[in-house]
């Protein structure tokens, strides 16, 4: 309410009449003098002398002037400032993602489109992402995880068939494909508890009956990685996820078809927010 006087008051001092002030606030003139009246009742202050329909600055009025003034220019800057985040001219978008594999060429394009935007990319394990996300530590999060939460939007984005890598002298690498009975006595690599490419893992391992001679646990891609190119066993990878190297052999799992799906969550109620929306819009869909 306050606010709402001052700005009667600027618009006065500025117009000079009340009929004036009030066709550039674009309300009535009963109203811009009601306004006046509770400023001026309530701290027992006059702030203009009334010189027929003219209004001339009192002393008090004219020592509130400036202050208020500032006022209206802060009321500006803000208006301009609301307007710039609504237009993504500026802001801050935080995106938690399992890996760069699914979300990055998103993350390119939105960058072109809203250049303005500072782009925050964090990787992490699917379990470490979403608790992220319900932090408010960022904005957007990629995971396999698919959690049914009514706070939570979802989309699957990706939907990655899962394969056996080895190294191209490993016995297994000559074969297009194997089974999973096949790595039953070979050192396994699988990543951090929390990473479901290990669960998909094990879960397959259980539900075919194999139980691997050794496993050793890993805790990146890029050390899954060097522990396969350095011999130190085989491991389980979404095919986007598996690197170009000639030293690797990729083979397909001939009696499961595991699949790893990749989704893509916002918290629902922040789902409107331009920063976010416009990402969403830009973001893949599949299956």
């Amino acid at each position: 309410m306050l606010v709402a006087e001052l700005k009667s008051f600027y618009a006065v001092a500025r117009c000079g009449t009340v009929t004036k002030a009030a066709a550039q606030l674009g309300v009535s003139q009963p109203t811009v003098t009601g306004q006046l009246r509770q400023l001026e009742s309530r701290y027992g202050i006059e702030l203009f002398h009334r010189q027929g329909r003219g209004m001339r600055l009192s002393d008090a009025g004219q020592n509130l002037m400036p202050m208020v003034e500032k006022l209206v220019q802060q009321e500006t800057e803000i208006d301009f400032r609301l307007r710039d985040a609504s237009d993504l001219r500026e802001g801050n978008l935080r995106i938690g993602a399992t890996g760069p594999f699914y979300i990055m060429d998103t993350v390119r394009r939105y960058n072109q489109r809203y250049p303005g935007i500072d782009l925050t990319v964090t990787i992490g394990n699917s379990q470490t992402m979403l608790q992220a996300l319900h932090d408010y530590r960022i904005e957007i999060a990629t995971s396999s995880f698919l959690m049914d939460d009514k706070h939570l939007y979802r989309r699957m984005i990706a939907a990655d068939p899962i394969r056996v890598v080895t190294h191209r002298s490993h016995p297994l690498a000559r074969r297009g494909q194997v089974r999973l009975a096949d790595l039953a006595e070979h050192a396994l690599l699988l990543r951090e508890p929390g990473s479901m490419t290990r669960q998909l893992t094990e879960d397959a391992l259980q539900a075919a009956g194999v139980a691997v001679r050794r496993t050793l646990e890993i805790g990146s891609r890029e050390s899954i990685r060097q522990a396969i190119l350095c011999e130190l066993g085989v491991s389980l990878i979404p095919s986007r996820e598996i690197p170009s190297h000639p030293d690797l052999a990729a083979l397909d799992i001939q009696d499961a078809g595991i699949v790893m799906h990749e989704y893509l969550y916002c918290l629902r109620e922040r789902q409107p927010v331009q920063l976010i929306a416009r990402f969403l819009e830009m973001a893949p869909a599949a299956g």
